[in-house]
């Protein structure tokens, strides 16, 4: 019986090779140095599909993706690497932020926050810093005198990793 075949029938055996994150990242990386974009995500599934999102602080323009798609394909297959699928795209706009950055896109707009401790605020993005941000949210205060609770606005400030998330609060 010959190697691959068992009972007279053929089995094929898959010998892709999964492609190295590492590799990809570097690759990446270096096509955005001094473009001010960043890599946000980079996903490489068990099938070799790879998924890459980028931001910039004056957003992404569709050229740039369609032209670092280009590079990447002719980077793996210069490798040696052609058992894959490739999408390369800007972040969702409501997807949570990663990076320092993002919050500094998102300064002035409306912002939802999941704190660790489960609660969501709303507000807008007043400040960011290189440990935490800030949003000015409405809050029912109570007033001394009167019987109902009055609106007030309060400034909120969040270490990044005290919260479990924080994204771009569309309205319509």
């Amino acid at each position: 019986m010959n190697e691959g075949t068992r009972n007279g029938s053929l089995n094929f055996i898959n010998r892709s090779i999964m492609i190295d994150k590492q590799l990809v990242q570097n690759l990446i990386l270096e096509k955005l140095q001094g473009t001010g974009y960043e890599l946000i995500t980079l996903k490489i599934s068990a099938q070799n599909e790879i998924l890459i999102e980028v931001d910039k602080l004056d957003g992404v323009d569709v050229e740039f993706c369609a032209q670092l798609n280009h590079y990447l394909v002719e980077q793996l297959e210069a490798q040696g690497m052609d058992d894959y699928s490739l999408e390369v795209g800007s972040v969702s706009l409501t997807a949570p932020f990663i990076t320092k950055m993002q919050y500094e896109k998102h300064l002035n707009h409306d912002v939802e926050v999941l704190a660790a401790d489960g609660k969501k605020y709303r507000g807008v993005l007043v400040s960011v810093d290189e440990d935490s941000f800030a949003i000015d949210t409405e809050v029912m205060v109570a007033v001394e005198g009167k019987k109902r609770k009055q609106k007030e606005i309060q400034t909120l400030t969040f270490a990044y990793n005290a919260v479990k998330y924080t994204k771009y609060d569309l309205k319509f």
